[in-house]
């Protein structure tokens, strides 16, 4: 693949994986379903041989990628981007402009990533021409199927009849292979038991001091300090009374589950990405398919099944990386799935609450219908904002939209030099996220 160099630099990857080479090298005439855990980079794993088949004079959408989360769907968006191909990619999800969606439809993408059941409205309105659609992925259908979308998936595919590749990725191992996938025969990549793909997890027990779980929480996160947690949950009430006890502690936070509106989603993560917020207390809408480089800790304040414990614990120690797994347990209480357990964690008698994260996030009214690059908005902050380069953190691009993590230190002082700055012509806002 002549663009691979290319495509590693722009993401920061010195060389793939043997995942990734494993599928890149699957023979072109061939479906190919990919098992392999969380964190192992299979979406690059499909991306690289789905941009091989990819043509330059093909008019509409060549290739769709049916993804079980909206945070999926904008992830993947983002690395192919990232990756510079020059393709024109985009994302349709539920909470989304179906208006917006229709626009960008009117002038097709090479490659359409979406949620099953907003790609079936398009298909169902015309708004999407099926017809030129030759490379199908199905990105973690094991989680697709658990989400229930069977229906809308089945739907969608018998919709698509020129399809000629189909690639499918999953983070268990299926037992049947459903009919309605049209998947016969496929080359299957299976990296689940691999030991190089086992990650480097400490597993580590922390009992319930006299039946208070959440103070044992609060004590534990102060004894985790400043890294990169995610708390895991089983319903969204808990997600809610976790996140205001530790408020009333002191201790910030985002929150994460299914009962959020689509842009308070996407704002929790990506305060969580860029490192405003050390801690994501979320439900299990978190444990697979969200880009969350780096998380150090996973904490199970309640205990889910077997399964989802280990997508849990595939969040953290990924891609080789070391990680921590916490499991709060009364002094009786053992899970089926473990049959042995690590000596309780002791906690400082004392809880002190970490230091503040050094970032704050900053909220500019223009995304990417107004053509807004990265640099654009570094070189706004760095020239007009006052900042220096090291005070500049990360920075996404919306549609309409754009964060940036800001140096805490100077996030105010930066957003009155903004104030009546103008940004490629237009005056923008400026001001502190929510």
């Amino acid at each position: 693949m002549e663009a691979l160099p290319k495509i590693l630099k722009n993401l920061n990857i010195p060389q793939l994986n043997e995942v990734q080479e494993a599928a890149l090298n699957v023979t072109e005439q061939k479906d190919f379903v990919l098992l392999a855990p969380t964190g192992s980079g299979k979406t690059l794993g499909f991306l690289l041989p789905l941009l091989k088949r990819l043509s330059t004079t093909e008019a509409g959408v060549q290739a769709l990628v049916l993804v079980p989360t909206r945070e999926l769907a904008l992830q993947i968006e983002q690395v192919l981007r990232q990756m510079g191909t020059g393709f024109k990619v985009n994302c349709c999800y539920g909470g989304h402009s179906t208006y917006q969606e229709k626009k960008n439809l009117a002038h097709a993408p090479a490659v359409l990533i979406g949620t099953p059941g907003r790609v079936l409205y398009h298909l169902q309105n015309e708004n999407l021409d099926p017809s030129f659609i030759k490379t199908l992925v199905l990105d973690e259908f094991d989680k697709s199927l658990e989400m229930g979308f069977q229906e809308e998936m089945a739907a969608i595919l018998g919709q698509l009849p020129q399809v000629e590749r189909r690639f499918l990725t999953s983070a268990t191992n299926l037992k049947e292979m459903p009919a309605f996938t049209g998947i016969k025969n496929p080359t299957v990549l299976d990296f689940l038991q691999e030991e190089s793909m086992a990650p480097d997890l400490q597993l580590k027990v922390v009992q319930i001091e006299a039946g208070d779980k959440l103070n044992t929480l609060f004590k534990l996160l102060c004894a985790i300090g400043p890294k990169t947690t995610l708390v895991f949950c089983n319903l969204r009430e808990a997600v809610e009374k976790v996140s205001e006890y530790l408020k009333e502690k002191g201790m910030s936070s985002s929150i994460f589950h299914g009962g959020l509106e689509q842009p308070d989603r996407e704002r929790a993560i990506m305060k969580f990405r860029n490192g405003t917020n050390y801690l994501l207390i979320s439900t299990d809408l978190a444990a697979r398919g969200l880009d969350i480089p780096e998380i150090e800790a996973v904490v199970h304040f309640q205990l889910p099944d077997a399964a989802t414990f280990t997508h849990r614990n595939g969040r953290t120690a990924r891609m080789k990386a070391q990680g921590s797994s916490y499991l709060l347990l009364h002094p009786e209480e053992k899970p089926a799935y473990l049959p042995t357990l690590p000596k309780p964690e002791k906690l400082p008698a004392k809880a002190q609450l970490p230091a503040p994260s050094p970032w704050e996030t900053l909220y500019l009214s223009a995304g990417k219908k107004d053509k807004v690059s990265k640099g654009d908005i570094a070189g706004l902050l760095m020239q007009k904002g006052g900042l220096e380069k090291s005070e500049v953190g990360l920075i996404e691009i919306q549609d309409s939209a754009s964060f940036a993590a800001v140096h805490r230190s100077k996030i105010n002082k930066t957003v009155q030099l903004l104030r009546q700055e103008k940004l490629k012509g237009k005056k923008v806002k400026v001001e502190q996220a929510n």
